[in-house]
């Protein structure tokens, strides 16, 4: 610990971890590891783990000769503040600002290796005066919108959530299980860029499972919409499908409970029963979570509305159903139910005794009959479907019979999207202010540059409210302004951010934290950007880093960020999770929560660090063990006591010492650029024992390459051992050892041992042996011997290294 705060001390007033913009003798390189979100409970082993992955990489980076921009910051606007500040009674700002000084202290204390001058922190209006510029640009140009819609209401936060915040059903913050209401919010169209997102990933390095989560979340899919008129009225309804194929198999047609079609049929129903066990379903629906209607957990359910629709390509009647399964806000409201090739489908159309018609057969066996569950096929050769019969279902009918319903004008071709469009607005106190003023002569106006920020104001009250109303709306002087277009009076927007809103952009402000006259300076972004190595947690993969690629795409399209660099980030890698001592998630409520601070305290910064990228491969989920730790900060004495040993000595190093050193710096090279961080530890440990043996020399040079691949993992015992054989400060300024691979040589060779170019044996020599002591342990070998003894050995033709051939007349 005296050790660690040394240098600790001396790091304060150190420039070495400083990126330098604008430098063209190195090479750049952005290290980004995701901002934390600040708590009150202070950093947790998570923060720790990829904090440390990250500072090992940029740290090795620094040591490779580059400039390096390795930046920290704050996304502390958000729910679990307000919370934290209501349940103690304080303001959010308080409490932000002693967790963040708290948090800082925390990481300073692990030796992270961060560029302090480039701290950014969205809760200060110098920072969210561009989070609301952004958004005023959004509004511009049509990609953001004020309307009523169905949203997910998280009845204990008192706030409405988007698609990507309700994980199976519930709260992604609180675990409370969501409700649907319809409120006037604020959405941003990032549907708009759907293709755009996808195609965006083939400029990038994002690692497989990054990439594949990105491109199942956007979800897109080819299909068509197909029109249905409805039976003695002048109603259609539009059903889009992925298989028009299916079409001669559709036996029913299901709605979504908030489908329009659904309001027609209970006021005008063919009967007053059939209205009322429709009534009577509707509100059984409303009681469901989407995630139950739609997940496949859940049985579909659904009820007959009393109206058939006519199919366009046979004339055939089919039943319009009411089916909890369908939802209005994805594709049109209205599915196709084709029972024998859908096993979903299979079990509604059992469950209500629904028609089965099966219009595809396995291409190997056409007599095949669907006629359960477990046979129910997706795919084959179409039958039953008039002149379509016997083409391939995927691979000919879906074109053809999407072409033939087109020429006919029953249907459209339509590409929708998983992709929901992204809702804007919260209910609550603590987030940027929407800038925007509602003006009764010009409607909606955002607030221009020169007036922003829009500054949240202290207030005593900011508890939540049941009125679908942020508390914002009670600050009279606040919300009553004056309209920026004419001047008239108008009142305020009272909903604030989502918190992804000022995470989905700091990245940028990095390059450029300080800068009051423009969100970043383009020469900077262009020197910097992309982010070389982002890295960051699998639950983001789909909300945060979806979200920012959507506002730098559209920030490039305002020419706002370099058009050269169409992505922002070229490598995305999703770190590992670390369980508690008892193999389970932690949680406060298991009491295995692992604090890094104990930890620190008991064995030390570089122990909790080096244990930490030792538990296991990076990316993996490791289970926490204390022993372990112990073991490390032994292995970490032992380094110590084997420096402590040879300082101070002149010596050469043997060569037993030169070749397994640069096995170790051939090695560490390879795997820190590959994030291999345990592997190095390992060889770290297996060279230490090695050059801990009695009377084993090694050089003051060669030492100082140990402690260099050491350095990135305990940089504060590294920078101690360093003085200590008389490096000059600092060991993390100083090169990274290379390999020579001269060390690397056997002392022995196998070679193959021929007898007239046939393969008799191998024998092992030194690498110096001569040919003549080559032929002597050739003959040694019995097989062989017995081969030369058959006749006269009239040439040897000795390859070094390689082979001996015996010529045998």
């Amino acid at each position: 610990k005296e050790i660690e705060k040394r240098w600790a001390d001396k790091y304060e007033e150190f420039d070495g971890y400083k990126g330098v913009d604008f430098e063209n003798d190195r090479e750049k390189f952005y290290m980004l590891t995701e901002f934390p979100y600040p708590s009150g409970s202070g950093l947790h082993v998570g923060h720790a783990f990829a904090m440390t992955a990250a500072d090992v990489y940029a740290r090795f980076q620094r040591m490779q000769g580059k400039n390096v921009m390795f930046p920290m910051g704050w996304d502390a606007f958000g729910l679990p503040t307000e919370n934290y500040a209501i349940k103690s009674g304080r303001k959010p700002q308080e409490i932000t600002k002693e967790v963040t000084d708290t948090f800082r202290v925390q990481m300073k204390k692990l030796g992270f290796s961060f560029d302090w001058d480039r701290e950014v922190n969205t809760t200060l209006p110098e920072y969210y005066k561009w989070t609301q510029w952004i958004f005023t640009k959004l509004y511009e140009k049509g990609l953001a919108e004020k309307k009523e819609m169905p949203i997910n209401w998280c009845p204990k936060d008192k706030i409405g959530l988007a698609n990507e915040e309700v994980i199976d059903g519930k709260c992604e913050r609180c675990g409370t299980e969501t409700e649907k209401r319809t409120i006037s919010q604020w959405v941003v169209k990032i549907s708009d860029y759907a293709d755009r997102l996808i195609n965006g990933l083939y400029d990038t390095e994002f690692i497989e499972k990054v990439k594949a989560a990105q491109i199942n979340w956007i979800g897109k899919k080819e299909g068509i919409n197909i029109e249905f008129e409805i039976e003695n009225s002048v109603h259609k309804i539009q059903c889009f499908t992925k298989f028009p194929e299916t079409i001669f198999g559709v036996t029913w047609i299901a709605i979504a409970p908030e489908h329009p079609m659904v309001t027609e049929i209970v006021s005008h129903g063919h009967s007053a029963t059939v209205s009322q066990e429709v009534s009577k379903y509707l509100d059984e629906t409303k009681k469901k979570s989407e995630f139950e209607r739609t997940s496949g957990i859940s049985e579909k359910t659904g009820v007959f509305s009393g109206v058939y629709a006519i199919n366009p390509v046979n004339g055939k009647r089919v039943p319009v159903w009411i089916g909890d399964y369908v939802v209005a806000n994805f594709g049109t409201g209205a599915v196709m139910g084709v029972a024998a090739h859908d096993k979903r489908d299979y079990m509604f159309a059992e469950k209500y005794g629904l028609d089965i018609v099966q219009v595809e057969v396995p291409a190997e066996d056409p007599a095949y009959l669907i006629d359960s569950y477990e046979k129910v096929i997706e795919d084959g050769l179409m039958v039953n479907s008039g002149k379509f019969n016997g083409m391939r279902a995927r691979e000919e009918a879906f074109a053809a019979v999407s072409d033939w319903m087109v020429e006919n004008g029953w249907a459209t071709k339509k590409t929708e999207y998983h992709l929901r469009d992204w809702i804007f607005s919260r209910q609550h106190y603590w987030g940027e202010p929407i800038p925007m003023i509602y003006c009764e002569k010009d409607g909606w106006v955002s607030v221009p540059l020169t007036d922003l920020p829009v500054v949240l104001p202290e207030v005593e009250e900011y508890l939540p409210t049941d009125t679908g109303e942020s508390p914002l709306a009670n600050i009279k002087e606040w919300v009553e302004t004056t309209c920026p277009k004419c001047g008239e009076k108008a009142k305020r927007e009272t909903d604030t951010m989502p918190n992804w809103a000022g995470s989905d952009w700091y990245f940028l402000r990095y390059c450029d934290p300080h800068n009051v006259d423009v969100l970043a300076d383009e020469k900077k972004m262009e020197y910097w950007l992309p982010v070389d190595v982002y890295v960051g947690g699998d639950e983001h993969n789909t909300l945060h880093l979806l979200y920012s690629r959507f506002i730098y795409q559209f920030l490039w399209d305002l020419g706002v960020v370099p058009k050269t660099i169409p992505e922002p980030y070229k490598k995305r890698l999703s770190h590992g999770v670390i369980l508690g001592p008892d193999g389970n998630r932690m949680s406060k409520s298991k009491g295995n929560v692992i604090v890094p601070d104990e930890f620190v305290e008991k064995y030390g910064a570089d122990s909790l660090r080096t244990y930490l990228m030792f538990m296991g491969p990076f990316d993996a989920t490791m289970v926490w063990n204390e022993r372990s730790l112990i073991g490390v900060r032994r292995f970490i004495e032992k380094f110590s006591n084997l420096i402590g040993s040879h300082a101070g000595k002149d010596t050469v190093s043997d060569p037993e010492s030169k070749k397994t050193i640069h096995k170790l710096i051939k090695r560490a090279g390879e795997d820190l650029a590959a994030f291999k961080f345990n592997t190095v530890i390992a060889k770290l440990m297996e060279t230490v024992n090695v050059l801990s043996k009695p009377g084993l020399k090694v050089s003051a040079d060669d030492l100082g390459s140990v402690i260099k691949v050491l350095a990135p993992f305990a940089p504060f015992v590294a920078e101690e051992l360093w003085s200590q054989i008389g490096g000059d400060f600092s060991v993390h300024t100083q090169k990274f050892p290379v390999c020579e691979e001269k060390y690397l040589m056997s002392d022995t060779v196998t070679l193959t041992v021929q007898v007239n170019g046939k393969l008799r044996g191998t024998v092992t020599i030194d690498v110096e042996d001569t040919e003549e002591a080559v032929v002597k342990e050739a003959r040694k070998n019995e097989k062989v011997e017995k081969y030369l003894m058959a006749g006269e050995i009239t040439k040897v033709i000795y390859i070094q290294g390689k082979t001996i051939n015996f010529v045998v007349v």
